[in-house]
């Protein structure tokens, strides 16, 4: 099975945590940038990262992927079968993936990616509004919900939850955002990224984003 797309963004990061946290062998190719890959086009077609190639089956989106891989590896079960912990976990995927990364995004694009990978200027005043008024009511929400650390958001045990909701927080340690206004979230989050699921990775990209001039 591979996964195509670079970590550095937390829907591909997601997706390997997934599954590893299964226990499956998932090979990550990505792309080189501005160059045409037939193999990641013909899984997506319209560029969205990751894809994935399972034998003859392709498809793009971490949230279909994660549910082909739920499916076909039933066990250890990350999506939860109790329906009221298994609409949470679909709730924290889609709070993670189409909220905390939007708020996020601009301000890792223009400090991170902008500049180090595609040579341009990042604008200033997106990442002061992302850093003052976008993000930290996310993080306000995030504080009042999140267990201490070493717990888990759902069934005290690793979930989809915990992996969506962890991801982004890789990008933004990448930026030295400071979270010390949120000590509850803050602990949790560098919990799960403990996890071997995401630190041999994370620790991967700190060492790629130190190479990048």
């Amino acid at each position: 099975m591979i996964v195509y797309g670079s970590s550095l963004s937390p829907y591909v990061r997601k997706t390997l945590a997934f599954g590893a946290e299964k226990g499956l062998v998932l090979e990550n190719k990505v792309p080189r940038p501005g160059e045409p890959d037939a193999e990641f086009l013909a899984c997506s077609p319209f560029k969205k990262i990751p894809g994935f190639k399972d034998g003859d089956f392709q498809i793009s989106d971490s949230s279909a992927i994660i549910t082909y891989l739920e499916a076909l590896h039933p066990e250890p079960n990350l999506i939860p079968t109790d329906p009221r912990n298994r609409a949470r976990a679909i709730w924290f995927e889609e709070f993670t993936d189409t909220i905390v990364v939007a708020a996020a995004g601009p301000l890792f694009f223009n400090r991170i990616v902008g500049p180090k990978f595609m040579g341009v200027t990042g604008d200033e005043g997106a990442c002061v509004k992302a850093e003052r008024e976008t993000i930290p009511p996310l993080l306000d929400y995030l504080e009042r919900i999140v267990p201490d650390a070493g717990g888990f958001l759902l069934e005290d045990r690793i979930t989809l939850a915990d992996l969506a909701v962890a991801s982004p927080f890789a990008n933004l340690d990448h930026l030295s955002f400071d979270l010390s206004a949120w000590p509850r979230t803050k602990a949790y989050v560098e919990a799960i990224l403990a996890r071997p699921s995401f630190a041999e990775r994370v620790a991967k990209e700190k060492r790629l984003l130190g190479a990048v001039a």
